[in-house]
Formats: C-alpha cells, sequence, structure tokens
C-alpha cells in the first residue's frame, strides 16, 4: 500500500476554506487527496506552521527548504520518494504515483454525483437533485458538466413518452391529437400538452401544463435520509435552462 506524504507551506489550515475567502486550488487538492485515500493509500499532511518537527526529522524535506526555502513547498513525497516541490499536484499525477492502475469495480466521487443527478433527474425529485447538485460542487464539478448530465438523464427520461406519444398517433390515427414531449436538449423548453379528457383511469384530468420536474415538499433531511449541505444553491439547472432555488432537503 502507497503512502503520500505532503508537507505545506504554513497557513492556519489546509482545507482551502478558512479566511475569507475560498482557495479553489486548495480545496480541490484537499478533495484529490481524501478520493486518494478512498482507494486505499496512506495520507499524511503536515503544515510547517503547525508541524514543524515533521519537517525537521525528514532530511530530504529539510534539505528543500534549505535550499529554496517556503518556495519548495508545498513538497509530495510517495514512499519517501519526493515527486513533486512548490506546487499542489494534479488527481491525475497522485494516481499515477501511488496506485499500480485505476481502481477498477467502483466509481469515483465525482461520477458517483453525476449519476445521482441524472437519477434525481429522472425521478422528479428536486430535493434530491439540489443535494446532489451541492456534493457536485463541493467537489469542483462545473455548471457545464453538470448540465450535461442533466441533458443526458432527460434525452433517457423523454424518450419512453415520445414511443407512447407515437404509439398513440398510429393507433388513434386522425381521430386523436397527440402532444410529443420535447427532445431534452441546452434549448429545450417545458411544453404544454393540452388536456384531451379525462385523467388516468376516468379520474379527473389534470393541468394543461407539463412541469419539468414535479415540486417536492420542503424537508429538513438529506438525500435519503442524510443531512442537508449547509452550502447555499445557486443553480438549480433543468431541462429548460431555468434555475430554482426555493426548496430544499430530499426525499421529502
Amino acid at each position: 500500500m502507497a503512502k503520500v506524504e505532503v508537507f505545506d507551506p504554513p497557513m492556519c489550515c489546509s482545507t482551502g476554506v478558512c479566511g475569507p475567502s475560498v482557495d479553489p486550488a486548495l480545496a480541490a487538492f484537499a478533495a484529490d487527496l481524501s478520493w486518494l485515500a478512498d482507494q486505499g493509500v496512506v495520507v499524511e499532511r503536515h503544515t510547517l506552521s503547525q508541524e514543524p518537527q515533521a519537517f525537521a526529522e525528514r532530511d530530504l524535506v529539510r534539505e528543500l527548504l534549505a535550499e529554496r526555502g517556503d518556495d519548495a513547498l508545498p513538497a509530495v513525497l510517495v514512499d519517501g520518494e519526493l515527486r513533486s516541490s512548490g506546487r499542489y499536484p494534479s488527481r491525475q499525477e497522485l494516481s499515477s504515483w501511488s496506485l499500480d492502475a485505476e481502481p477498477s469495480g467502483g466509481l469515483d466521487a465525482v461520477s458517483a454525483e453525476l449519476v445521482a443527478i441524472g437519477a434525481a433527474i429522472g425521478a422528479n425529485c428536486e430535493p434530491c437533485f439540489k443535494y446532489h447538485y451541492n456534493e457536485a460542487r463541493r467537489l469542483g464539478v462545473g455548471p457545464e458538466t453538470m448540465a450535461a448530465a442533466v441533458r443526458v438523464a432527460q434525452t433517457v427520461k423523454d424518450t419512453p413518452a415520445r414511443s407512447m406519444a407515437d404509439l398513440a398517433a398510429k393507433l388513434l390515427g386522425a381521430e386523436a391529437t397527440v402532444a410529443r414531449p420535447p427532445v431534452a436538449g441546452p434549448s429545450a423548453s417545458t411544453a404544454a400538452v393540452p388536456a384531451t379528457g379525462g385523467g388516468c383511469c376516468d379520474g379527473e384530468a389534470a393541468g394543461s401544463e407539463a412541469p419539468a420536474a414535479q415540486t417536492a415538499p420542503a424537508a429538513t433531511s438529506g438525500c435519503c435520509g442524510g443531512e442537508v449541505p449547509e452550502a447555499e444553491v445557486t443553480l438549480v439547472t433543468t431541462a429548460s435552462g431555468a434555475s430554482d432555488s426555493s426548496k430544499s432537503g430530499c426525499c421529502g
């Protein structure tokens, strides 16, 4: 099992989220180290201002500081070998240095959140979408990537509805007008579906407009019973490209 040691420059904490503003490079690196630990790699992190003894005890790190001072930090060692100095490496670099091969049989955290976003679209679960949107954003996923996941999910979701509309039109011919659902895409918008009679099984017909997602009541629990993250939802992308930040909670 590989061991990754990170020797950080002097700072109050290594998360990147303390202080008056968030340091995106530090936040992304912290997420990468967390992902690496999930793969079974031993990860240790030391900060010069808080653990100077750890720097003094490692000959390689001590020599780096003597030669270059704080410019040598952060320094990343893998199994005692210096891999990078003066910068934070990418997840791909960390993986290639410490993993024999890409992990198989599972999803990384980013892929899992994108799958969950697609599932939330398929289930019309607004609280679920908001929860996993926040989680994906915390992992550094950009809105363009999440929007692509939404478009794919909406396309899959709309395909059976289009097939049923085609079947109804074929069997009923000119005697009935069947509205086809829109094809999901960047410019897709909410389509109004005319009411053609009673509701399902002779019940009362629903309203004349089919929203892109059902409205879920607000709840205090997080996705599947977890706690809702405190991060503010600033953008929720739907198939129509609209934003909605008025609801919270999940599976409510």
